[in-house]
């Protein structure tokens, strides 16, 4: 698996491209942004693009989802819990405030333990609740993209709509902590530092 990770947009959101070395088959990541580099990268890379996986459904990483899906065909991939609660009409509006362009509606729905393949990469979906309910993070040992999940050193933000801290701070020890500590931890912004392990996140992240 070949992985690059790119801060995109006005919230520096880090996009990720994954590829399959053997097939070239690939996906992108949470598309903050920055669509055209975006695509460059992915171009320059030889990737083709089969879909655009979002970790969550805030406005920052799924704003590059149109251009990206109109450039490449690929198909929009989200928790199905995120689907039906980003759908609501006042969830929109409240997210409307942030100005982003917003993401058409998802293609694939996936959940808990679904694997998300492209080519010979494997990508087990971890269902991650609290930030949002549909919060998702991606699994292809030693490799964890954790979206707003979990920074370097920090966790994701549990004031907006559907937000929750404790259901978010249980995802984190239960699903998350328990993975081996060499665990690369790849974040969805890079607040603190660009990758940390498991093991770096139990020791000292002082949120947990």
């Amino acid at each position: 698996m070949i992985t690059k990770q790119m801060t995109v947009g006005s919230m520096a959101v880090c996009c990720y491209i994954v590829k399959c070395e053997e097939t070239g088959q690939g996906l992108i990541i949470d598309p903050g942004g920055n669509d055209e580099d975006v695509l460059a990268m992915a171009d320059k890379m030889g990737v083709n693009v089969k879909y655009i996986v979002n970790t969550h459904g805030h406005p920052d990483h799924v704003c590059g989802n149109r251009r990206i899906k109109e450039a490449t065909g690929a198909k929009i991939v989200m928790h199905c819990d995120d689907i039906s609660f980003f759908a609501q009409p006042e969830v929109g509006d409240y997210f409307s405030m942030l100005g982003l362009p917003a993401s058409p509606p998802p293609d694939i729905s996936v959940k808990d333990g679904d694997i998300i393949s492209v080519g010979k990469v494997n990508l087990e979906v971890i269902h991650t609740p609290g930030h949002t309910p549909g919060g998702i993070c991606l699994y292809n040992a030693p490799d964890l993209f954790t979206g707003d999940t979990l920074f370097v050193g920090a966790i994701g933000r549990t004031d907006f709509p559907g937000g929750d801290m404790n259901q978010f701070l249980r995802s984190i020890r239960e699903r998350l902590l328990v993975l081996p500590e060499e665990t690369v931890v790849r974040p969805g912004h890079g607040y603190g530092g660009s990758r940390s392990t498991i093991g770096e996140e139990k020791r000292s992240n002082p949120f947990l």
